[in-house]
């Protein structure tokens, strides 16, 4: 029985199982880690094609299951445990490959992105407004702190969407798988990286007001500071670039 508090709805179609897992991109020498395997179908398809595939599952019944059904998987770790707390340093290179749950999402992709240093790439099926947001432009009403956080790591791209009913039981929403190319750099030079992000999460704490007002707190003469950087103390939080965030942070430090 799905468990609601987990966020489990399940996908068995078979065509977009497969689509996931060729979007994935993943060859012979990967080690991939799946978030939330369920009953299983995508991860059978991922250890067709990963050198290494760790499940892990937070559901002790559905741990259980897996368990019976990868019996004698030679190339199957499954662990049961929290994703948030996993020790994915301890793993090496890694990619992940995941219907993540739709509770723990945003978490899940920071906690993930933190590990940039091994993570070459994800491929992720999400909420499609969350989906939106990752993949957002500046000027958009969907751009915003989850947009910058994850565009300032990686290159996101929205691969396809998935409806509603193609899960059983159904959500409420449409899915949309998102590939993450996660990048070797940040995409721009940070003085203070903390001071940064929250530099970020302050300017969209009252997206109607300008950035001056959202930021006066971080300095007193904070209309002259973004005059000197070149940008209108006047604009909105969701019409400026990540470099543009940067240089305000960075002119902070």
């Amino acid at each position: 029985m799905k468990k609601r508090k987990l966020g489990q709805h399940f996908l068995y179609d078979d065509a977009i199982l497969e689509k996931i897992a060729n979007a994935a991109n993943i060859s012979a020498d990967d080690t991939v880690v799946e978030i939330g395997p369920g009953t299983g179908p995508l991860t059978e398809k991922l250890i067709d094609r990963a050198k290494t595939v760790i499940a892990i599952e937070l559901d002790k019944n559905l741990y259980d299951r897996l368990k019976v059904r990868f019996r004698g998987v030679c190339n199957l770790e499954l662990v049961h445990g929290d994703a948030l707390k996993y020790d994915y340093r301890a793993i090496g290179t890694f990619k992940v490959a995941a219907n993540i749950p739709y509770y723990v999402t945003t978490p899940l992709i920071f906690r993930l992105l933190d590990e940039t240093d091994t993570l070459t790439g994800m491929t992720l099926m999400v909420q499609k407004e969350i989906a939106e947001r990752i993949a957002s432009p500046p000027g958009k009403k969907s751009y915003g702190v989850l947009s910058i956080m994850t565009q300032l790591v990686s290159d996101p791209e929205i691969k396809f969407i998935v409806r509603r009913d193609s899960f059983r039981p159904p959500p409420e929403v449409d899915s949309a798988v998102v590939g993450f190319n996660v990048l070797k750099d940040k995409k721009v030079q940070l003085t203070n990286e903390k001071l940064f992000i929250a530099v970020v999460k302050t300017s969209f704490s009252m997206r109607r007001k300008t950035l001056a007002n959202n930021l006066r707190g971080f300095c007193a003469d904070i209309g002259d500071l973004l005059k000197s950087i070149g940008i209108d103390p006047r604009r909105r939080p969701e019409t400026l670039s990540i470099d543009e965030f940067a240089r305000i942070a960075n002119a902070l430090s």
